[in-house]
């Protein structure tokens, strides 16, 4: 049940605000960013077993429902069934991509190797298309800024680009199979070519003119491996089908399932942020924190579209290094404990669709004044 303060502060945010940073979070300073500290500084530790275990159960339901729709007649309920299931669970099981870009460098690293081998290769998102480029994310001199990838000022921008960008999800799988059948093999011989690739078109971000950095000492030689493993897959994968082994059918039931997983996380990402940034200044982590968004929502249904803890999205931007299952824990202690917990709810949204609606109103006021 929601508090009085939970409605008054929830209300109040859906008010479109100014645009730029001196006038988007001019209430930032206040919020109580040392007595937030203190009272989640025991929820740090990830608990190995439950990675393993979580991630493990989603890949299995997950491809193994890719099999049943594969095998079962076209168009009929249990294809469907199995088609969304397989859907959600594989979303789950690749968002925990998200969760190996924060993990210390060092740490859980069978995990990650297990993680690329069942679900980052085939699913054409290898691990590291997203590591260091998500922890820019997270950095104060970069987050929100043109050097930030994950990030678009959609709410002080044209309305039809919010569109644009779930739509565009539809073609990024056929885009991602098609680096590693015609790139991967080019940049295997090339290495003026690998480094183009690498830097424009190796990134899991939603701004395509991000210009990813080289790599350091040492990540070449990682990131091409996980790049021929990437692409070994669609190539095994056309072989079986050729030779039928492989039912035709299972690489239209990937597409369809990855291209849903795709426009879940659009979704997801539009709903992450206020992206009201549109000078594209540099942010305090009070200012990114109500920059973001917490959607609590349902914690059975709201997981389905924002997986492994990220319906507590403005909170990992609070704590970015917090294992994703002490997330919620967080949420109810600085939502019940602040001395004053105004601005933390600021960044609630109450499900999905209100989140959706005032980027959207956002935008369409943006336009209009200008």
């Amino acid at each position: 049940m929601q508090t009085v303060m939970e409605k008054d502060i929830m209300g109040a945010s859906d008010a479109p605000k100014a645009a730029t940073k001196s006038g988007a979070h001019p209430e930032a300073a206040d919020f109580p960013l040392r007595e937030a500290r203190k009272l989640v500084r025991d929820l740090w530790q990830p608990n190995v077993r439950l990675y393993w275990t979580d991630f493990t159960i989603a890949n299995v339901l997950g491809w193994g429902s890719i099999a049943v729709a594969t095998l079962s007649p076209l168009g009929s309920i249990v294809q469907i069934i199995a088609v969304i299931v397989a859907t959600l669970a594989l979303y789950r099981a690749v968002i925990f991509i998200h969760e190996l870009a924060h993990l210390r460098r060092g740490t859980f690293t069978w995990f990650r190797r297990y993680w690329n081998v069942t679900c980052g290769f085939p699913m054409q998102v290898p691990a590291y298309s997203y590591a260091d480029v998500h922890i820019d994310h997270h950095k104060p001199k970069i987050y929100g800024t043109e050097e930030d990838g994950e990030y678009l000022p959609f709410a002080v921008d044209e309305p039809w680009k919010i569109i644009a960008f779930v739509a565009q999800a539809v073609f990024v799988p056929g885009l991602l199979a098609l680096r590693s059948l015609v790139l991967v093999p080019i940049m295997l011989v090339s290495k003026a070519f690998r480094e183009f690739v690498w830097q424009r078109l190796s990134s899991l971000v939603i701004d395509y003119r991000y210009l990813r950095p080289a790599p350091k000492p040492g990540q070449g030689r990682d990131w091409m491996l996980e790049d021929v493993f990437t692409a070994a897959y669609v190539y095994a994968a056309l072989a079986l089908v050729y030779f039928d082994l492989l039912p035709l059918a299972f690489l239209g039931i990937w597409y369809v399932v990855t291209v849903a997983i795709f426009l879940l996380n659009a979704l997801r990402t539009l709903a992450a942020h206020a992206y009201r940034n549109g000078g594209r200044e540099r942010m305090s982590q009070q200012e990114e924190f109500l920059d973001s968004v917490d959607v609590p929502g349902n914690r059975y249904i709201t997981p389905l579209w924002a997986p492994v803890g990220l319906r507590f999205h403005a909170t990992h931007h609070l704590f970015p290094g917090m294992p994703y299952h002490n997330l919620e824990k967080a949420h109810e202690r600085l939502k019940t404990d602040l001395p004053d917990n105004r601005l933390y709810l600021a960044a609630t949204r109450k499900n999905l669709w209100v989140a959706m609606a005032q980027l959207w109103r956002e935008a369409k006021a943006a336009k209009q004044t200008s």
